[in-house]
């Protein structure tokens, strides 16, 4: 899962890089403006911005599918983590945001979704799979241990190294 993360972000940052400078190449050029405003948090409550990081990494956007929500760039995102930051600044607890979005959204919006019969297959196939892989294993190992070879006469020997010997 971390590879595939580290893949999507290295991809992310390329397109990204990629279009800057194509939209860069294409600009007028511009002289140079002043200091940058310094960027203010999204809202003054730290501890509720914490929680909400928190939390975040652990709910998946539903446009991105496999991205953390804290990750996510999508509009739907930034809309799902406002909306957390209202229930946050109204004194919901986190398993209260939690009940909120997986109402609103489905499981699909946990990364870690409940053991109940919708996700049985999820939690309990990966051990199938591999114990049916370990059986088709010990199976084809013992089968090649009791394997023997049908003994060969000398003459068939013989013939073969008449044969071999014609097609040198």
């Amino acid at each position: 899962m971390t590879h595939g993360l580290l893949r999507q972000g290295l991809l992310a940052l390329g397109l990204t890089l990629t279009l800057g400078l194509t939209a860069r190449a294409n600009e007028p050029a511009r002289p140079p403006a002043a200091a940058a405003p310094i960027a203010q948090p999204l809202f003054a409550d730290v501890a509720i911005e914490a929680r909400l990081t928190t939390l975040s990494r652990e709910l998946r956007c539903v446009v991105c599918q496999n991205e953390a929500l804290v990750d996510s760039p999508a509009e739907l995102a930034n809309s799902m983590r406002q909306e957390i930051r209202d229930l946050m600044k109204a004194g919901k607890t986190d398993q209260q945001v939690i009940d909120f979005l997986v109402a609103r959204y489905g499981d699909f919006v946990l990364f870690r979704p409940p053991f109940k019969p919708v996700t049985y297959l999820l939690w309990v196939g990966p051990f199938v799979f591999l114990g049916f892989g370990a059986l088709v294993w010990f199976v084809a190992l013992r089968a090649r241990r009791s394997f023997k070879g049908a003994d060969v006469s000398s003459e068939q020997l013989a013939t073969a190294a008449r044969l071999l010997e014609e097609r040198s």
